[in-house]
């Protein structure tokens, strides 16, 4: 019998196009003689179905059932296809365990602290064979002392505000004098601010999956940019980065790669499809921690669908396998 599934998309974050790309991907890619979709948008202003041959149909929050035609459509599962808030901190999940109805991502606990860099690395930092950078974690009201951070932490900087991704309103501070101004661009997004230590090396991005009850850690990823670092432009500009999947390593780096993102997966109580970013550390053979994203993209050139179609495996078949394992 058919699925009844939601493909929520959306979101209240500048990440929302991206998000509309990834529940284009998905929607492509769903088989529908298994499943029965209904996208639906979240904005500020409601969360609405919208068909193509009638207006658009707002969706009942008290149960998150459609009203259509005289009918009543109730879900089976939910596809959380939103970057960003509400989708990828925790609130939709909350909403949706409440309402016992499941879905793609990992649970409301898991969601929320991964959203936040500098508590996810304090879970993370003991993993074997995985590092992390040493950093400063500040907060916009509170008794921060640039001095002392400029003490504690050396030149180069990374300054990433601590929630939200798409590496919005970060900076590469290589002059103390910057600080200020990085730190401001960084409070525009976030009372929060995670500043470390900058890292130099190969970059990497591996995709981690439970799917027929194992966990499978997809092909990994080198990315390559002439920027300063993987900022938003160089994810979603054609051309500024330089992707390459399978990833150039040797087997006992690759197998070690796999070993640590599956210890993240697990120590992370991760759930669906993650991506996890690591530096391979110049003039080291050391991995370093950069950041988990528990809502992947899946825009057609997005990491997840190219490191699937590495595998050998087609979007169709992941995507239902993907639901099978985390809505039954």
């Amino acid at each position: 019998m058919k699925k009844t599934i939601a493909l929520l998309t959306g979101g209240t974050t500048g990440e929302k196009v991206i998000s509309v790309k990834s529940a284009a991907t998905i929607a492509q890619n769903l088989d529908t003689d298994k499943f029965d979709v209904y996208k639906i948008m979240l904005t500020h202003q409601g969360w609405f179905y919208e068909p193509a041959d009638s207006m658009k149909v707002e969706v009942d929050r008290n149960d998150f059932s459609l009203q259509l035609k005289g009918k009543k459509i109730m879900f089976d599962g939910v596809f959380i296809a939103i970057h960003g808030s509400p989708g990828e901190d925790g609130k939709l999940q909350g909403y949706f365990d409440m309402l016992q109805l499941p879905y793609t991502t990992c649970d409301a606990m898991t969601s929320a602290i991964t959203m936040n860099k500098g508590y996810t690395k304090a879970i993370v930092q003991d993993i074997e064979l995985l590092n992390v950078a040493k950093s400063v974690q500040i907060f916009k009201e509170g008794n921060y002392n640039q001095e002392q951070i400029k003490k504690d932490l050396k030149i180069p900087y990374f300054i990433k505000p601590n929630n939200g991704g798409s590496s919005i309103g970060m900076s590469k501070v290589t002059h103390p004098s910057d600080l200020q101004k990085a730190l401001d661009k960084a409070f525009k997004e976030d009372d929060q601010i995670l500043i470390e230590e900058f890292i130099s090396g190969r970059e990497f991005t591996v995709g981690v999956v439970k799917l027929d009850g194992k966990i499978t850690v997809l092909p990994i990823t080198e990315v390559e940019t002439a920027k300063d670092f993987f900022d938003f432009e160089a994810k979603y500009t054609p051309g500024v980065a330089k992707e390459t999947t399978p990833a150039p390593l040797n087997a006992e780096v690759n197998a070690r790669v796999a070993k640590i993102a599956t210890a993240v997966y697990q120590k992370l109580n991760c759930r669906g499809v993650v991506r996890i970013d690591f530096i391979l550390q110049s003039g080291t053979d050391d991995f370093y921690f950069i950041e988990i994203n528990t809502i992947p993209g899946q825009t057609a050139t997005s990491f997840i669908p190219q490191q699937v179609a590495a595998m050998g495996m087609k979007l169709n078949d992941f995507y239902t396998k993907l639901i099978r394992e985390t809505i039954g």
